[in-house]
């Protein structure tokens, strides 16, 4: 048996690692990420895990864990932001409220398939230009749903949470471990 995980990113590895996990493969999906006309950010996050899973060819013995996650401000869904200015535009909207992070997580083995969405309520406080900018300047935004990472100088944005900070940061760790439990994976996390 081997685990692959459907996704490249670093989050999703230490995550893992956090766990005892060392993936045997990294394979990421290569698929359309786009919402739907009128999709809910939680049925969009499903269904985009779904199709990573879907979209990863594995041995009938191979679990496969893939993941999405996204940021929800209402009905909203605030992805990976195109530019520096889509990223600002995000996070003028995000400071001073609350918002959601939704994470759906889904593994295969065989033709069977578990999954469980995760959702943390996050509040970002607001944002002083000089703020604003230098997290613009960073580049850390790049590639993280809603242009923040909550793991990074983000952090210092975020005063208040209620949920799963690994959900946040892109894989729900008891969710997680969950899942692979039920889907036969062996873990150790006694020590």
């Amino acid at each position: 048996m081997r685990l692959i995980l459907g996704s490249a990113s670093p989050r999703r590895r230490e995550i893992l690692a956090q766990l005892g996990i060392v993936p045997d493969a990294i394979v990421a999906a290569d698929i359309d990420e786009t919402p739907q006309a009128q999709e809910l950010p939680r049925s969009y996050c499903e269904r985009v895990t779904r199709a990573k899973l879907d979209a990863i060819a594995s041995d009938p013995d191979d679990i496969v864990l893939c993941a999405d996650t996204t940021v929800a401000l209402g009905r909203r869904i605030l992805g990976k932001p195109d530019n520096a200015a889509q990223a600002a535009e995000f996070l003028v909207k995000l400071a001073g409220r609350r918002h959601s992070v939704i994470t759906s997580v889904a593994l295969r083995r065989g033709d069977r398939h578990w999954a469980r969405t995760q959702v943390t309520t996050v509040r970002m406080k607001r944002l002083s230009d000089d703020e604003l900018n230098g997290y613009l300047a960073s580049g850390e935004w790049q590639g993280k749903a809603g242009g923040y990472a909550i793991q990074g100088q983000a952090g210092a944005f975020i005063p208040w949470i209620s949920g799963s900070f690994t959900g946040v940061m892109g894989l729900p760790a008891v969710e997680t471990a969950t899942l692979l439990r039920a889907a036969g994976y062996q873990m150790d996390v006694t020590a």
